[in-house]
C-alpha cells in the first residue's frame, strides 16, 4: 500500500481561508441586497425621460376634445417593460389623462405645478420606502402643451435584484476577494512559519535523539499550545524507553555478574584435573562461557561519553592482549605474534573499551582460524591496529553481515555472534573505522583505524 503524499499546512490554510472569504463575501452581498430589496429600500430607477417622450409622441385629442393616446409600438413596448407603469397628463384646460395606479401623494396635485416647467418630487432618506418619487415636465404635443407626471422609481423586481447583486459582486466583491487572496498568500506562510518556529526546533531536537543520548527531552518553550500534547506524548515515550533500557541494562549486568562466579569456579576445578584431551576441550568451553559473560558486560560498558576519553597507547594495548591471550592461542594450536615498528601510538579513547575490542578480535581469530598458523596483532603509526589469522577466511558476501549481532557464519558454531558486533560499536563510538579483508583460504584480517593525537 503506497503512502499518501503529505499536504502542506500552508497550502491547506491558504485555500481554506480563501474559500471562507469567498463564502463570507458572497453571503454579505446577498444579505445586503436581500435586506434592501425586502424592506423596499432597493428601488428601480426607471428612464423617466423615455416615459415622457413616449407619452408625448402618442398623445392626441379625441373627438370630444379630451386627451387620448395613440397605439404606438413605443407605447406598447413601454407598457410591456413596466407592468406597474403610471403617469398623469394634464393640459391647460384641465383635461386629465391617467394610466396605472397613481400614488395618492401625487393624485391630488392638480394645477399646483402649472407655473413650473419641470422638476422631481422625492422624499428624504429614512422616510417610508413605499412612498415613491416622481418626475414631471411640461412638453408640447399634438394635443397642445401638457404637463406629464410619472414615477421615476418603483420596487425592483426580484430577478433584477439578483442581477444587481451579481453585478455588485463582480464590481466590488471580486476585486476585494482577489486582494484578500493576495494578502492571504503573502501573510499565511509568514504566520505559519513564525507560529511553528518552536516546532522546527523541537523537530531538530528529535533528530538528535539517539540510543547513546538517553535522557534527551524536547523543549516546550516555543511550541504552540495546540502541538504541546504531541510533544508531551513524545517526551513520555522517551521516558518509557529510557526506563525500559535501564531495566534491561540492570538485568544483563546482574546476569553476567552472576555467571562469572560459577564459571570461575568451574574453570579452577577443571584446571585441577589430569591433563587429557577432554580437559582441553572442557577448558575451551568454559573459556567461551567466560567470554560470553564478559561480552554481556561489554554491552553495558559501551555508554562512552566525551568525558570518558583520554590519551590511550595502542602499542601498550596490543602488547598486553598478545601476552594475556598467547597461552589460550597456543593451547588452541596457534602461534601468537605482535608486530609494531614504533614505541607509542596515542589516540583519544577509552582504554578498557579499546582493549576489549582487540581481545574480541583475537578470540574471534582463535575460534575461526582453523587451529593452525599465526595470529598477528599489528599496530601501525597511522593509528591503525589489526588482528589477522591464517584460517579459511570469510567470503565477500559476509563481510558486512558478520558485524550484525548474533550472526554466525556456520549454524553449528558454538559462539553467539556478539564479539564482532561489540567491536564495531566500540570503533564507531570512538569515531573510528573498521574494515575486514579476506578471501576463501586467505585468512581474515580486521583493521581498526583511529585518529592519532
Amino acid at each position: 500500500m503506497s503512502e499518501q503524499p503529505l499536504r502542506s499546512l500552508r497550502s491547506r490554510l491558504v485555500w481554506r481561508l480563501v474559500t471562507l472569504q469567498a463564502v463570507l463575501l458572497t453571503l454579505l452581498v446577498v444579505l445586503v441586497i436581500g435586506t434592501l430589496w425586502g424592506t423596499g429600500y432597493l428601488m428601480d430607477n426607471r428612464d423617466e425621460d423615455r416615459v415622457i417622450d413616449v407619452v408625448q409622441a402618442a398623445l392626441v385629442r379625441n373627438a370630444a376634445g379630451g386627451l387620448t393616446l395613440r397605439a404606438t409600438p413605443q407605447l406598447a413596448a413601454l407598457r410591456a417593460d413596466n407592468p406597474d407603469l403610471w403617469f398623469v397628463v394634464r393640459d391647460e384646460q384641465g383635461h386629465v389623462l391617467t394610466e396605472g395606479v397613481v400614488p395618492p401623494d401625487f393624485a391630488g396635485i392638480g394645477g399646483a405645478l402649472d407655473h413650473i416647467s419641470q422638476g422631481r418630487l422625492g422624499w428624504q432618506i429614512g422616510d417610508d420606502p413605499d412612498r415613491f418619487a416622481a418626475r414631471f415636465k411640461r412638453v408640447a404635443t399634438a394635443a397642445g402643451p401638457v404637463q406629464i407626471l410619472t414615477a421615476t422609481q418603483g420596487t425592483m423586481p426580484l430577478s433584477k435584484a439578483v442581477l444587481v447583486g451579481l453585478m455588485l459582486f463582480a464590481a466590488i466583491g471580486l476585486p476585494a476577494l482577489l486582494l484578500m487572496t493576495l494578502a492571504t498568500l503573502v501573510a499565511t506562510p509568514v504566520v505559519v512559519r513564525r507560529a511553528l518556529v518552536g516546532l522546527g526546533e523541537a523537530a531538530s531536537q528529535a533528530g538528535r535523539v539517539d540510543f547513546d543520548r538517553r535522557g534527551t527531552r524536547l523543549s516546550l518553550a516555543s511550541v504552540p499550545a495546540e502541538v504541546a500534547p504531541l510533544i508531551d506524548a513524545f517526551n513520555g515515550a522517551l521516558r518509557r524507553l529510557d526506563h525500559g533500557y535501564e531495566r534491561h541494562k540492570r538485568f544483563l549486568t546482574d546476569a553476567a555478574h552472576e555467571l562469572r562466579t560459577p564459571i570461575a569456579i568451574l574453570q579452577t576445578r577443571l584446571e585441577g584435573l589430569i591433563d587429557s584431551g577432554d580437559k582441553e576441550r572442557l577448558l575451551e568451553d568454559v573459556s567461551r562461557l567466560a567470554t560470553l559473560a564478559e561480552q554481556l558486560l561489554d554491552l553495558q560498558r559501551l555508554d562512552l561519553h566525551p568525558e570518558d576519553m583520554a590519551p590511550v597507547d595502542l602499542v601498550g594495548i596490543g602488547a598486553r592482549v598478545a601476552s594475556d591471550l598467547a597461552p589460550l592461542a597456543i593451547m588452541a594450536g596457534y602461534d601468537m605474534s605482535f608486530v609494531c615498528d614504533v614505541d607509542k601510538v596515542q589516540v583519544l579513547g577509552d582504554q578498557a573499551a579499546l582493549e576489549r575490542a582487540v581481545i574480541n578480535l583475537v578470540q574471534n581469530a582463535i575460534a575461526h582460524g582453523g587451529r593452525k598458523g599465526t595470529i598477528t596483532i599489528h599496530v601501525e603509526p597511522s593509528g591503525a591496529i589489526s588482528v589477522c589469522d591464517e584460517g579459511p577466511g570469510i567470503a565477500a558476501e559476509h563481510h558486512e553481515r558478520i558485524f550484525e549481532p548474533f550472526h554466525r557464519l556456520q549454524a553449528h558454531n558454538r559462539g553467539v555472534g556478539l564479539g564482532l558486533n561489540i567491536v564495531r560499536e566500540i570503533v564507531q563510538r570512538h569515531k573510528g573505522r573498521i574494515a575486514v579483508s579476506s578471501g576463501p583460504g586467505k585468512g581474515a584480517c580486521f583493521r581498526m583505524t583511529f585518529t592519532v593525537i
